[in-house]
């Protein structure tokens, strides 16, 4: 699976309090959670969010509280792949469960720059800087995370399984 989009750009600790503020969580509508996605920390991520599809970020992305809401309203908001240097581990998790890559790689957080063009290989392990013509290796997606993935989510991925049997 290949990822080919340019790059919103954050620092350390960005938490889910900043990534869907507590007053938009009494929906889980999509939609809703996309529109006020990041309007605490950018004002500006619903118009980057057209046009750039892959956030970058420093150390401990999606710390604070377990709410869903938060890998939900990114995937809402078009974005196709978060890179860290590294995850709280309920986000890491919540996000692989819906469908949303979350790839850890101290390098590509510290040598990318926002606007940057990525082009990432989830199961080859690699990204490509287009912009800077570098090359990072990561450790690859095992296959069934790759089919949770490409089902849109754990939910997803099982009924398929079970249909297929």
């Amino acid at each position: 699976m290949i990822i080919k989009e340019r790059v919103i750009k954050y620092g350390d600790n960005v938490n889910t309090d900043v990534i869907i503020p507590a007053r938009y969580l009494n929906t889980t509508d999509e939609n809703e959670l996309a529109l006020h996605c990041f309007e605490d920390l950018d004002s500006d991520f619903a118009e980057k969010a057209k046009e750039r599809k892959i956030i970058v970020a420093g150390s401990n992305f999606g710390c604070g509280s377990s709410r869903e809401h938060a890998p939900l309203a990114i995937k809402a908001s078009g974005i196709k792949a978060v890179i860290a240097e590294s995850f709280a581990r309920i986000f890491f998790r919540n996000a692989i469960n819906i469908g949303l890559p979350v790839i850890t790689s101290g390098e590509v957080s510290d040598l990318i720059e926002d606007g940057d063009e990525l082009e990432v290989d989830l199961s080859g392990g690699t990204i490509k800087d287009i912009t800077k013509n570098k090359t990072f290796e990561i450790q690859p997606f095992p296959d069934f995370i790759q089919g949770i993935i490409k089902s849109g989510g754990y939910v997803n991925f099982t009924r398929d399984n079970i249909k297929g049997k």
